[in-house]
């Protein structure tokens, strides 16, 4: 199994976490999302992800063909369903779909708003200054984590539902690791912070942080 992403990307982030948690071995290789302007657009890596995005997962399928997969919503469902391990979803389905309901807000509507792609065609094409840009990532973030601090408010434990990790936190921790990064602050928020705090003394979750990854040093 091998997994093509980037130390500071947040959706290769989720797809570590899940395979931490699993306790499945992947091939981490790195594909440089700044650097000679993005090894993303290479020929070759396009191949494999037409859109030139990260992550990418390749695997064997049970009949032992290669398998590529995009998106990194669909690789933690497809690790979900065919490593049923600690499963990430719980088994009531109402429940199960409200788990989904949070992810789904990070990875839907918040994170598309503040990746790397968008950042870089406000400051590079429409010639967005740094302040306007910081501005705009900051009220995404905020308008997303005041709705998640509403759920917590009727789900969280330590966790998001719970006392259990589920793919909320999943999705969770690397939004709040970038909101953190971007300098948002996130006091307003003590029921995220709280999820934060508790994932990350998990070392499913210590060891796919940003920094601990090879290609951070070669950043």
């Amino acid at each position: 199994m091998k997994l093509y992403g980037y130390w500071r990307s947040s959706a290769a982030y989720r797809v570590r976490i899940a395979l931490n948690l699993k306790q499945l071995e992947a091939e981490l290789i790195s594909v440089h999302l700044v650097k000679g302007g993005g090894q993303q657009h290479a020929a070759d890596y396009a191949k494999l992800n037409p859109q030139e995005l990260v992550p990418t997962l390749v695997t064997d399928d049970a009949s032992g063909d290669e398998f590529v997969l995009t998106q990194s919503m669909a690789i933690i469902d497809y690790l979900d369903e065919r490593y049923p391990q600690s499963s990430l979803l719980p088994d009531n389905l109402e429940l199960k779909a409200q788990v989904r309901a949070m992810a789904y807000t990070i990875a839907c509507d918040v994170h598309p708003l503040n990746n790397l792609k968008v950042l870089q065609y406000l400051a590079n094409t429409l010639n967005v200054a740094d302040d306007p840009k910081s501005q705009w990532y900051h009220h995404w973030i905020h308008q997303g984590f005041t709705a998640i601090e509403r759920q917590l408010q009727q789900h969280a434990g330590q966790y998001c539902f719970g006392e259990v990790v589920t793919l909320a936190d999943v999705v969770l921790v690397p939004q709040i690791y970038n909101a953190k990064r971007f300098n948002v602050d996130l006091s307003s928020y003590p029921l995220i912070e709280q999820v934060w705090q508790h994932c990350n003394q998990l070392e499913a979750f210590k060891q796919a942080l940003p920094e601990n990854q090879a290609d951070a040093v070669i950043s």
